[in-house]
Formats: C-alpha cells, sequence, structure tokens
C-alpha cells in the first residue's frame, strides 16, 4: 500500500476546516490517518496554515505521496 498526504474534511456546513494527514491510498477521506502534519483553514483572509516541516518531510522521504491540492500548499509555505 502507498501512502499519501492528503486533507481530511472538519468544520460545519460550508465553513470548512481542513487537517493535513498521511493516510494510506485507499484509505476514506475521512478515515483514520496514520499520523495528523498540519491543518489548513481557507475561511480566513489570508487563508491559515500550519504545516510541521520536520514531520511531512520524514513522510517524504519514505515515500508518500502528497496530492495536487497538499502539493500546492507545501509550495507556497514550505517552498518544496
Amino acid at each position: 500500500m502507498s501512502v499519501k498526504i492528503k486533507l481530511t474534511r472538519l468544520g460545519s456546513k460550508k465553513h470548512p476546516f481542513y487537517r493535513v494527514v498521511a493516510a494510506n491510498d485507499c484509505t476514506a477521506r475521512d478515515g483514520r490517518p496514520l499520523e495528523f502534519l498540519g491543518f489548513y483553514n481557507p475561511m480566513t483572509n489570508p487563508a491559515q496554515v500550519q504545516l510541521d516541516a520536520e514531520k511531512i518531510n520524514q513522510w517524504l522521504a519514505r515515500g508518500a505521496q502528497p496530492t495536487d491540492t497538499v502539493r500546492s500548499l507545501l509550495r507556497t509555505h514550505l517552498g518544496k
């Protein structure tokens, strides 16, 4: 099984809040993750993003693949 770095949705209707997590590829969007890596709140202006760079680098070194959305967050906030 491959590991993905992806977003899980929290928050109420029309007020999303996302956690950045490492999870198995076949796990559901809101299923149990392997590890929490940060969060993303698009409802604030500017969007609030907090990422644990050390943990993310460890997962990327192990072969985890970020989703497209997480990849864009990593580019803008960590310079990866």
